[in-house]
């Protein structure tokens, strides 16, 4: 069995959800390929996440935004606020969507459906690069 890992550093992005699948696939590469296995990311943040989703249509990542804004978003009964007030929704946000991913490894790519991409989600308004740790198992 082969095990391989190495942290990607994401440039910034705006608040909102983000297609990094080619950033991954571009980690992969520097990675010695294995035929079948498993991969598995994890975000080294409290404030942004990690999901699974549309990866055609941007405007499914706009309604994406809208929903987790709507729902965590603005609370008056927010205690934690030291950096500022997107700073609880984005650990709620993180909290429901999670920081971690499993995908599979078939014929040395990423098992994705075809729709599929892997989303970065930044609920700061301001939240600087993020790391991710890319490991392969085979």
């Amino acid at each position: 069995m082969a095990l391989y890992q190495e942290t990607i550093l994401l440039p910034p992005k705006p608040r909102g959800f983000h297609l990094i699948t080619s950033e991954i696939e571009n980690a992969l590469a520097s990675i010695p390929s294995i035929d079948t296995g498993l991969l598995h990311l994890f975000i080294k943040h409290t404030s942004a996440s990690l999901t699974i989703n549309e990866n055609a249509d941007p405007t499914v990542r706009e309604d994406m935004e809208n929903f987790f804004t709507d729902i965590a978003d603005d609370k008056p009964y927010y205690i934690h606020t030291y950096e500022g007030a997107d700073d609880m929704p984005a650990h709620i946000k993180a909290s429901m969507l999670g920081n971690s991913l499993t995908i599979p490894i078939t014929n040395g790519r990423m098992n994705l459906g075809t729709w599929q991409g892997i989303y970065l989600g930044e609920h700061r308004d301001y939240g600087g690069s993020r790391r991710v740790v890319v490991t392969l198992f085979g």
